[in-house]
């Protein structure tokens, strides 16, 4: 389903993989149930005491967990070969072939390094609140991240998710937690509306 998307733009393929995981998110309730599960427990339990604060040990694991990976995937796409390849095919495929890249390949690679991270995440994840075939709710939150950030930058995919996040927190804190997707939404519709492409995302102009 994903291979025919070569060529097409970013949002396509996102929304193609928003349908795949509606279905495979059926599947996996029809096959082990929509009951939640839960993880052995593998983080420490001790309580983190920051200041006057306490934090739960697990989200504050999960946070210098998702540090480190944001650290390794900004190195490898800095300094690595195949890294600088992801770079120049998500630039501009067509630039990419005339360089000499794979591009499918370079697809394929993205999509294994991918896999690796959110298996990594979904674990993290699930340790914090459980699995269950609901864990894929967050895939719309990235969507307005990586929108609301810009589809060719990983700086702005990083203040998107900080931004999304503080709104998605004070607005559980203070109007409940069934308003948190309304107020998601409502800051991507904002965004198409003042800056379509993004904070930091690329203003491509073309002419007619």
């Amino acid at each position: 389903m994903i291979r025919p998307m070569l060529g097409e733009s970013p949002i396509s393929s996102f929304m193609v993989t928003v349908g795949l995981s509606s279905i495979l998110v059926g599947l996996v309730e029809l096959i082990w149930t929509a009951d939640q599960q839960r993880l052995p427990e593998f983080l420490p339990s001790k309580p983190i005491e920051i200041g006057e604060a306490f934090v739960s040990p697990k989200i504050f694991y999960g946070f210098w967990i998702a540090v480190l990976l944001i650290v390794v995937v900004l190195l490898v796409f800095r300094f690595w070969r195949g890294g600088v390849a992801l770079r120049a095919t998500a630039s501009d495929q067509a630039a990419a072939y005339s360089m000499g890249i794979n591009v499918p390949r370079v697809f394929s690679l993205a999509w294994v390094a991918a896999a690796m991270i959110a298996g990594v995440a979904g674990i993290v994840v699930g340790s914090i609140g459980g699995i269950s075939s609901a864990m894929g709710v967050f895939g719309l939150s990235v969507l307005v991240v990586v929108i609301f950030g810009g589809l060719d930058s990983v700086l702005g995919a990083l203040v998107g998710g900080i931004l999304v996040g503080l709104v998605e927190a004070l607005t559980g804190f203070y109007l409940g937690g069934e308003y948190k997707i309304l107020a998601t939404f409502s800051l991507l519709v904002l965004i198409l509306m003042v800056r379509p492409y993004g904070l930091f995302g690329t203003h491509e102009i073309e002419r007619l």
